[in-house]
């Protein structure tokens, strides 16, 4: 699959699309009138940072406990839960007088469940897609994504001034209720991916396997970190440029938009693997810069530089794929989603408890040096071609997960496993343990 014609061919890819977008851009709307509201009431660069992105943290409680309902709750109901979840999480922060303790505890309290989306929304794409449309479907969804951002901090940034930080979150709210409709109204009524009850033990045996391997773990460090790391950069907009701050975050959109359009859709496969490197280090170099406090057009330009860094989370998600078997898919993308989100949250603390001491600026190029120096450890173990040996796991497991897949074309055959990029014979993977 290459063209975006018969992307939209295939049935339930547009109200996933909607689904996706619509949440998009009620997360930023709600995201941008929070932060103001926070900034406004305390004045920290750090409580404004982490209103934005700290219930990302949380995702690692989520990912840990409930990430297995990823694969065994049905998409639709999954999808439409999540939409009007975090539709009522920005309805009661934006009621008047809540305390800024308050709207973190909400905060607090969604971010465990918001772990689930990255999987249920991902893993539901990789199964209406055939395999060789994945990489453009998740392409033209980061796409949708980055173009509700564009839009979504503007009209956010207009709502703050024109309404309030309060009406920005309840259009938010609103927003949330159209993704809860499309899905719910747009999405067939399939069952679960893998059969079974979602617990934490299982989500713990799961990401056991899924930890497993060597080239996954460098996989998903490459999607957490580094990248985590810069959207911390990316949380000190507001205190860099109080009056601008939505600017800095539709230029962000902007690059990650241009980066996934090109890669996504224009750049053959056989150049993926050369364009990653330096794509990961294009993501955090150009905040190095920000050492010198450049004034707002500058800046803007190098925001827009540094996010078309962004694809290479496109790239490297692929590859995830080509390790992963089917039956783990959805968990695999959601311990990849919350993971980076929880990274996110660390990030934007990290760099706000910087900015406390030293200045948004200083504290911008701090952690974008540690990306910088996080990508290059990880480079030795990103290159090349994925090898037929690491897409092994434990056999035992990866049976037990794949016979659990409710489609005939998902059990593996007696000495097979069973993945995206095809089946592969039985081998040792003793090498692939920890340790």
């Amino acid at each position: 699959m290459r063209t975006y014609r018969e992307l939209f061919r295939t049935p339930e890819f547009t109200p996933l699309l909607v689904a996706s977008g619509a949440h998009g851009v009620a997360m930023v709307v709600a995201d941008l009138g929070l932060a103001t509201l926070v900034y406004d009431a305390t004045g920290s660069p750090l409580l404004s940072a982490l209103s934005m992105f700290g219930a990302s943290i949380m995702q690692v409680l989520g990912a840990t406990l409930l990430l297995s309902a990823a694969d065994r709750v049905p998409p639709r109901a999954a999808t439409t839960g999540l939409a009007l979840l975090f539709g009522a999480a920005s309805a009661l922060q934006a009621l008047p007088g809540m305390p800024v303790w308050a709207m973190f505890a909400i905060l607090l309290a969604v971010g465990p469940v918001a772990a689930l989306g990255g999987g249920v929304r991902y893993g539901l794409l990789n199964e209406i897609l055939p395999p060789d449309g994945f990489l453009l479907g998740r392409s033209v969804l980061n796409m949708a994504n980055g173009a509700a951002q564009i839009g979504g901090f503007a009209v956010g940034g207009m709502l703050v001034v024109a309404l309030s930080p309060r009406g920005a979150l309840l259009t938010g709210a609103g927003l949330d209720a159209v993704a809860a409709a499309a899905a719910w109204f747009g999405l067939s009524a399939r069952p679960p991916r893998a059969a079974g009850r979602p617990s934490a033990r299982e989500t713990w045996r799961v990401n056991r396997v899924l930890w497993a391997s060597v080239p996954r773990r460098y996989v998903f460090l490459a999607l957490w970190v580094p990248n985590g790391l810069v959207v911390g950069a990316e949380a000190l907009y507001v205190p860099y440029a109080p009056d601008h701050a939505g600017i800095l975050f539709a230029c962000a959109a902007a690059g990650m938009l241009v980066g996934d359009t090109l890669c996504g859709r224009f750049v053959v496969p056989r150049l993926r693997e050369r364009l990653g490197p330096g794509l990961r280090l294009l993501l955090a170099a150009p905040y190095l810069v920000f050492v010198f406090r450049p004034p707002l057009p500058l800046a803007a330009v190098l925001v827009v530089l540094a996010s078309v860094g962004y694809a290479a989370s496109l790239l490297l998600t692929e590859r995830l794929m080509a390790l992963t078997p089917s039956g783990m898919s959805g968990q695999a993308l959601g311990l990849h989603s919350s993971g980076m989100l929880a990274m996110q949250g660390v990030g934007a603390a990290i760099a706000g408890g910087i900015a406390q001491v030293t200045s948004p600026a200083a504290a911008m190029t701090i952690v974008a040096a540690a990306s910088v120096g996080v990508t290059l450890a990880l480079a030795p173990g990103l290159r090349g071609t994925v090898p037929a040996s690491a897409a092994e796991i434990p056999f035992a497991d990866a049976a037990s997960a794949d016979s659990e897949r409710k489609t005939p074309d998902s059990v593996a055959e007696p000495g097979i496993v069973s993945g995206n990029g095809g089946s592969l014979p039985e081998t040792d993977v003793t090498s692939e343990r920890l340790g």
